[in-house]
Order: C-alpha cells, then sequence, then structure tokens
C-alpha cells in the first residue's frame, strides 16, 4: 500500500480505542486502551504505545508494551483488564501514567523517564492518610482518568461514570453518578482537594444545556487559548461532546458536539437513535461506545475518538479527523478517509478498510445490537486472529477488509484530490454476481462486473473522474476541489472488498 495518511491511522490490525494524544517533544503520542481482535471483553490486551513525527504523521511507530496489567499489584493474576488511560509529564520532568482496571476501584499511577515507556507501578491515588481513592466510605467511582498538569503548577485529575438514564440511576449507587474533578499534590497522586462533581447526569441537567447530551464516560481535559475544554461520550454513547470553562474544577458550559462515530447530527439535524434502534439511514456507519480527545497540530485541531468492527464493541480502532474550531468554539467533525490530512492521494492503492462512512442498504445501527448479525450488513474484519506488534516486525501481519456487502451495501471514502485517473481496479472476493458502482462527488464514474469466484481477484474498469476545477479561491471551491467515492454493490450474494486502485 502507499505511505500515506489515512484515518484508521495506525495499521488494520491494531486495535487501540480511547485515544488520548498528546504532543512530547517533537513526537504525538497515542495512549489508549487495547482491544483483541474478536476478543471475549473490552481491552482484552495490554498497553502498546505509538507515536509519529511530527513533520511526517505518516510514519507511526510502534513502541512495545508500555504496561502489563499484571504490574499493579491488585491484579497479579491478571484477571483484569487495563482499561482507558492518560498519560501527563510531571513537574518532576517524568512521566505519569493514569489508569482503571476493569470495574475496580482504584486509580493506579505508573511512571516513565519517557513518553514512550516502559512504565513502572507508582502507587495508587489516595488521600493524605493513606485511603485510596474508590474504596472509602461513598467514595466516587474512579472511572476513564484524565490529568492536567496546568502552567501554573496545579495537577487536575477526572474520573467517573454516569448513568446512561434514569433508570439505571435509580439503580446504581451514588457513587456511579458523575465524573469529578480532584487536585492532586506534586507527588503526582496524593490528593490536594476532595473530588466535587463537575457536570450534569440525566438527573439534574434540566435547564443547564446539557440535556440529552449529559455525561457518560471517557473523561478527558485539555487546554486551549487559556480555556479548558472537558471533552467527554455522553448519554448516547456514540458522540464525544465538549464543554468550556474558564477555570479546570468547575464552571463548565456546554458545548456542542465534537464527534459522532455514525456522523450523526452532522447534517445539523439533532437526532437520537437509541441503542436498540434498528438500522438507519441517518446512521453512516455502525456506531458504538466512544472515547477520545482533541489535539492541536500547527494551526489545526484534530479530534482523536474510535470505531467499532467486526460486528461488536470489543474490536474497536482509532480514527481520526479534522476539527473546526473557530472562536473558541468547535463545531462537528466529519469522519473521514483521510484524517490528519486534507485529502489522499488522487492516484494509488488505497485498503478498503479506510472507509468512513459503512452500512447497509437500510442503513447502519448500534455495533451490539443483535441484528448487526444479520445477513444483510456489512463489517470490517480480518481473517487471522489477533496479531501483535512483535508478530508485524517479523512479517506476520493481517490484512483488514470489508466483508458482506450485499445488495445495496455502502463503503464512502471521504477525501480524495481530484487527479486525470483513468481506470479504477477493485479487489474482490465472494459469491456474488452484480455490479459495483462507483460515485465520485456525486457522478457515476465507474461501472465494474462482479462474478462468483472466492478468492481474491482483481476486477478493473474506466473511471470517468470528475472535472478538475481551477485553483480554488475559497473554502467552499477547496472543498469543491476534494473528490469523495461512494462504492454501491448491487446484485446476488455478497462480495468482500479488499482494495481499489486509482490510476
Amino acid at each position: 500500500m502507499n505511505k500515506m495518511i489515512t484515518s484508521p491511522y495506525l495499521p488494520g490490525w491494531e486495535y487501540i480505542p480511547d485515544g488520548e494524544p498528546h504532543i512530547f517533544g517533537d513526537r504525538l503520542y497515542i495512549f489508549g486502551s487495547h482491544d483483541r481482535f474478536n476478543g471475549p471483553a473490552f481491552c482484552a490486551n495490554d498497553y502498546v504505545g505509538w507515536s509519529a513525527p511530527l513533520s511526517d504523521l505518516s510514519e507511526w511507530r510502534y513502541e512495545g508494551v508500555t504496561f502489563k496489567a499484571v504490574q499493579d499489584p491488585g491484579n497479579a493474576d491478571g484477571k483484569f483488564q487495563l482499561w482507558a488511560p492518560d498519560v501527563s509529564q510531571g513537574p518532576d520532568g517524568r512521566y505519569y501514567l493514569y489508569y482503571c482496571l476493569s470495574n475496580q476501584p482504584w486509580i493506579g499511577v505508573a511512571v516513565s523517564d519517557s513518553p514512550a515507556g516502559k512504565y513502572d507501578f507508582y502507587g495508587y491515588v489516595q488521600d493524605k492518610e493513606g485511603g485510596i481513592v474508590g474504596q472509602r466510605e461513598n467514595d466516587m467511582w474512579p472511572f476513564d482518568p484524565a490529568v492536567l498538569f496546568d502552567d501554573d503548577g496545579r495537577i487536575h485529575l477526572y474520573a467517573g461514570q454516569g448513568p446512561l438514564n434514569a433508570k439505571m440511576a435509580k439503580q446504581r449507587a451514588k457513587t456511579h453518578k458523575y465524573t469529578y474533578h480532584m487536585e492532586l499534590e506534586r507527588d503526582m497522586k496524593t490528593l490536594k482537594t476532595e473530588p466535587q462533581p463537575l457536570i450534569p447526569n440525566v438527573t439534574n441537567s434540566a435547564g443547564t444545556g446539557f440535556e440529552t447530551h449529559e455525561f457518560f464516560e471517557a473523561s478527558s481535559i485539555r487546554k486551549f487559548e487559556g480555556r479548558y475544554y472537558f471533552i467527554y461520550s455522553s448519554v448516547r454513547m456514540h458522540e464525544l461532546c465538549w464543554a468550556v470553562s474558564d477555570r479546570p474544577e468547575g464552571g463548565f458550559a456546554y458545548g456542542g458536539t465534537l464527534i459522532s462515530n455514525g456522523d450523526i447530527g452532522l447534517d445539523g439535524e439533532d437526532v437520537n437513535i437509541g441503542v436498540n434502534g434498528k438500522a438507519n439511514l441517518q446512521i453512516k456507519n455502525y456506531i458504538g461506545n466512544n472515547h477520545g480527545s482533541v489535539v492541536k497540530i500547527g494551526d489545526a485541531y484534530y479530534v482523536f475518538y474510535h470505531r467499532q468492527t467486526n460486528r461488536h464493541m470489543f474490536s474497536r480502532q482509532g480514527c481520526v479527523a479534522k476539527v473546526p474550531f473557530e472562536n473558541g468554539r468547535f463545531s462537528q467533525a466529519e469522519m473521514t478517509s483521510c484524517g490528519l490530512s486534507d485529502a489522499l492521494p488522487g492516484r494509488g492503492l488505497f485498503e478498503a478498510r479506510i472507509a468512513c462512512e459503512l452500512y447497509s442498504k437500510k442503513g447502519a445501527l448500534f455495533s451490539a445490537h443483535p441484528l448487526i448479525q444479520n445477513k444483510n450488513h456489512p463489517a470490517f474484519t480480518q481473517d487471522t486472529g489477533d496479531v501483535s506488534g512483535e508478530d508485524a516486525q517479523e512479517g506476520r501481519i493481517a490484512y483488514q477488509y470489508i466483508q458482506n456487502m450485499t445488495d445495496g451495501a455502502v463503503a464512502v471514502y471521504k477525501y480524495f484530490a481530484l487527479s486525470d485517473a483513468k481506470s479504477l481496479t477493485v479487489t474482490v472476493r465472494g459469491k456474488a454476481q452484480g455490479l459495483i458502482t462507483v460515485y465520485a462527488n456525486e457522478k457515476l464514474s465507474a461501472v465494474l462486473p462482479i462474478g462468483k469466484d472466492e478468492a481474491w481477484h482483481k476486477v478493473t474498469g474506466t473511471f470517468d473522474a470528475p472535472q478538475i476545477p481551477e485553483q480554488p479561491e475559497n473554502p467552499e471551491q477547496a472543498q469543491a476541489a476534494r473528490m469523495s467515492l461512494r462504492f454501491t454493490y448491487e446484485g446476488k450474494g455478497a462480495v468482500d472488498m479488499l482494495s481499489f486502485e486509482l490510476a
């Protein structure tokens, strides 16, 4: 495949959800959970590191295993999984990793001399008397920690989980009601202030501006232009939202949606699609929980989030999109295939897995919904089992592809630089008899006949590219100068798609 910047931004065999992007020195680091392909639960693998030089964000480097679940003294037998982490450089110059283990009442802290790790266990977040936060009477639930070492030397920690609805709020203990803010001493683990609720939940949001976008989980904190941006997964699960304040410990006002992993609401229509809803054409990708954050690179802002694959919630992959930011406010980002770049090359070989939209004839739905197992739904998947970074370094990798495109299934790719490409080749397989039609910027540009062949094979046809516009003079013209591709299968049976090439 061509060397290029895409979204998902890591290799197809890697599954890093809950991504927290941080710039340390001249590199961008991603700290996240680590799913196992087709794993039995969330975050079945140990933490691993990935980083890229700011000078070339296509050059992602595997940093190896950074912290193992069994390094936590409370998990010597390894029966708990490492959930979403965050990292901050401390006042002593070292790097501190904050994590939680699956449904365990503590926040662990590990430390390293390098952001790339490896990290050593350091201790638990505790009060001045040694009481572990999460284990004290009526304590908060220490879930999804986020940390900020502020310019003034103060250290802020956020963590917690809220209810998805009023019924859940009644069933859960009060410790599961909010995300909380607490300040730490300079040792990076001792409480300086006790946990205090930060933003409303579903039981007390009336009149606050947070209605229908209340906090559920996935705390993250950033500071831009002197203001504090709290980023979180709302009760809708598929969306990351943001709130803003002039101070880190409270006063946050709801801002809006950063991104939905189904592009729900991108057209401006506020649609609340329930977890148990059927397939819907307003959902542009198979949705599920979401977790991530924002980083500023140069003059642009990017939101890191994750998508679901393999027809369930346990094989999630990190994605990224450029997010508009103006006058201190974010607008909802559009999912794209080009991620950290403005456009992919107008010619080249591209993996089918970088589709930013994938849905059936009737649309998409929640990845945890039993109906997703229905034969009419496509999915991102791979033929082999889980692959590690060490496997990949030794040449053992797995190729991800789109599985089971039945009649009316759609895969969309955004965006490419317009070019004078004359041919389109797809690599496909399957018990299928029909056509793949390809629209470029809504212009019918290719029609490829698909026959029954269960081995991977190439099908080539002519490509009638959209007209290349003159030099754009404004943002609207620049947008029109980029090309989107929409692949639709029409016919009998089902086809798998591995890649396509514009030439």
